[in-house]
């Protein structure tokens, strides 16, 4: 095994206890902290109840006035550490876990991809690729492969996406350092890899864990370094399989002297009946190594979507050029099964020294094959590379680009868009992009500037800022303080609403706009998911409403809407909602019409945040028929409407803060 794979393996757990450790800021740099929401008519709990809603999940019961006691500013500053203990995180994710602390080699070859399985079986004469489809709905087939799997300590990959899913919902919900853990999933977004892509499945894990998450508070460079070699990018993105067009460079001779070997290593195992399944396999991979040539995909979406933005002023030749700089970068074969064992076999025969004398080079599972690389003169955004660069052009086109004035207001508009409003203005863009390019792309000083903008703060009295339904289920869990035992059943709804997240298959990664949240249709889901959390109809979510009021039981219905909409939105001018909601808590059926309405609904006509209003009684009652209401008010639905009045499971007064969560004025950030 190479030396710099050996080290990786032993340092694993070292990697990420640190991941969250962030080098401290300087204390003048906070000493001149000015949060200006005075100006913007906000009071200290008024501003600290903002500075949650956009910088954290969303607050938790008493959140507000700890902030305002500690000071806002510090609060900020403490956040911006991320170094606050996870005790609470680590304590949920310490059974159950195991794939959090892999490496991106022991992931591949624990919870395999079904083709590398098929492999796998072929290899064991279990099946071929032509009579897999059939066997595979046998019973005996799949407990063949049951035992393959048990004797190999192999896992379904399933469990894997299952712990991804569960540690997302954990940190977002319990996490002390929640300015991490929103900036997290917001990059995440931006350089947005799917579950959804056979090759790049098994490393969604660790590019947010390595990649990602120990970098969102650093500078965009090394984001944007660290996720251009993340194997993650490299699969979704296929600049793994990028190679020069041009046969005549890099170095032909160990390319030839790979594939001798590889001809006669097939050779040899046709000779041998029982490796007949395995060489055609083989032989399926070599020619579709012979169609490998330019792929533009990274080199668009890194220019599109990752920097400089779709007018960010290149051109389809600064494409093709990009591409051409970024062929060789590819990943270290770490897979045990398939062709990437075969490849590995050969660059250790090689030897690593030798490799590197050659212009390869090896970082953690990162590769440059020089023997692959585009060695001609390039010309890209106007400036010249000359021939021979090798892996350092990919270095310096990673430079230029996040060095970009286009990149500079590119990132921030995207920035603001998420943490201020859909439509920033041209005031608070010009000033965050000088921040960006005067401080090299630092994220906390761009973070600074936005919040010491007046703009930043007027749009806390406006509330235009919806809540994806990540943010939506993730905010009801921290403003309940419930015990979330079973994470994916809120992914789960979280998929219900809309926001099947790590599977989103774009690279573009989910729209940051309120117009693609909210319809009629996603209305009615979010209202269906406020009742079946605060009934506690969603399998392992538990909460207590009485005790979120010091065990005071409201004095009626019209009570309990005012006392948990105090609960549960804080620092907000309730009174208009309040009215708005006051029929719909009366109404003992309102569950029923609202679960007819959804049924019936299939519009996914899209409304203004303006028109985030909800659905009155009488257009619910429009909506769904008197069948439908009567099909959906089970008989133990009308039990429990009809109950007496308490703070149980099941009582109105669950249904009270069930219609408060689905309300317009709790999908507002």
């Amino acid at each position: 095994m190479p030396t710099h794979r050996f080290i990786k393996s032993l340092t694993v757990v070292t990697a990420v206890i640190l991941c969250t450790a962030f080098i401290p800021i300087p204390a003048k740099q906070f000493a001149k902290i000015n949060l200006p929401y005075s100006k913007a008519g906000l009071s200290k709990q008024q501003a600290a109840a903002h500075l949650l809603n956009r910088f954290s999940f969303g607050a938790t019961p008493g959140e507000i006035d700890a902030v305002v006691a500690m000071g806002l500013e510090q609060w900020l500053q403490q956040q911006m550490l991320a170094s606050m203990p996870e005790d609470e995180v680590n304590k949920r994710l310490s059974v159950g876990y195991e794939a959090l602390a892999l490496t991106n080699e022991q992931t591949v070859n624990t919870y395999v991809r079904p083709d590398q399985l098929l492999l796998i079986a072929a290899k064991k004469g279990l099946a071929n690729r032509d009579s897999v489809k059939l066997a595979a709905n046998t019973p005996e087939y799949r407990s063949q492969i049951k035992f393959l799997m048990d004797s190999l300590g192999l896992k379904p990959m399933t469990e894997l996406h299952k712990q991804l899913v569960n540690q997302k919902v954990i940190r977002a919900a319990y996490s002390n350092n929640q300015l991490q853990e929103v900036l997290t999933d917001f990059w995440f977004n931006h350089f947005n890899v799917s579950l959804t892509k056979n090759q790049s499945q098994q490393f969604v894990l660790t590019y947010e864990r390595d990649a990602i998450r120990p970098n969102v508070l650093s500078s965009f460079s090394k984001l944007l370094e660290a996720t251009a070699k993340h194997p993650a990018i490299l699969a979704y993105l296929d600049n793994a399989l990028s190679v020069s067009n041009d046969n005549n460079l890099g170095n032909p001779r160990l390319a030839a002297l790979a594939q001798q070997r590889l001809n006669k290593q097939m050779d040899d195992m046709e000779q041998d009946s029982t490796k007949k399944n395995q060489a055609k396999l083989m032989k399926q991979i070599a020619n579709a190594k012979k169609n490998e040539g330019l792929n533009e995909n990274y080199a668009r979406e890194i220019m599109e979507l990752h920097t400089l933005g779709v007018d960010g002023g290149y051109t389809q030749q600064d494409v093709t050029e990009v591409a051409r700089a970024f062929t060789g970068w590819t990943i270290y074969p770490i897979s045990d099964y398939g062709g990437g064992s075969n490849q590995r076999k050969l660059l250790e025969r090689v030897g690593v020294s030798t490799l590197e004398k050659r212009g390869f080079i090896f970082q953690d599972d990162f590769m440059f094959r020089a023997d692959k690389h585009d060695a001609k003169e390039k010309n890209i955004l106007g400036e010249k590379f000359n021939a021979g660069g090798g892996y350092d052009e990919g270095m310096r086109v990673l430079s230029v680009l996040s060095s970009h004035p286009s990149t500079a207001a590119f990132i921030c508009k995207k920035i603001a868009t998420r943490f201020v409003t859909d439509t920033p203005s041209t005031d608070l863009l010009k000033k965050m992009t000088a921040t960006y390019i005067s401080s090299k792309g630092d994220i906390k000083s761009i973070l600074l500037t936005m919040v010491e903008h007046v703009d930043f703060w007027k749009s806390a009295t406006k509330h235009d800022k919806v809540k994806s339904p990540f943010e939506l289920v993730i905010s009801a869990v921290r403003a309940t303080h419930a015990d979330v035992k079973d994470p994916f059943q809120v992914f789960n709804w979280s998929t219900k609403m809309g926001q099947r997240f790590y599977y989103y298959q774009a690279p573009t990664g989910f729209p940051d706009k309120a117009t693609y949240w909210i319809n009629t249709g996603s209305l009615l889901s979010r209202m269906n998911f406020g009742l079946a959390f605060a009934t506690q109809k969603i399998p392992g979510v538990q909460l207590n409403w009485a005790q979120l009021n010091n065990n005071h039981e409201p004095e009626s219905i019209e009570n309990a809407l005012t006392v948990f909409s105090a609960i549960l939105l804080p620092e907000r001018n309730q009174s208009e909602n309040i009215q708005r909601l006051l029929p719909l808590v009366k109404d003992v059926n309102i569950g029923a019409k609202i679960t007819a309405a959804a049924q019936q609904n299939t519009s996914s006509e899209m409304v203004s945040t303006d028109m985030l209003q909800m659905e009155e009684p009488k257009r619910l009652n429009a909506r769904a028929s008197k069948s439908q209401e009567r099909k959906a008010l089970s008989k133990k639905t009308r039990q429990v409407l009809e109950m007496p009045y308490t703070a149980g499971t099941n009582s109105p007064i669950a249904q009270v803060a069930g219609i408060i969560i689905g309300s317009p004025e709790f999908q507002r950030k």
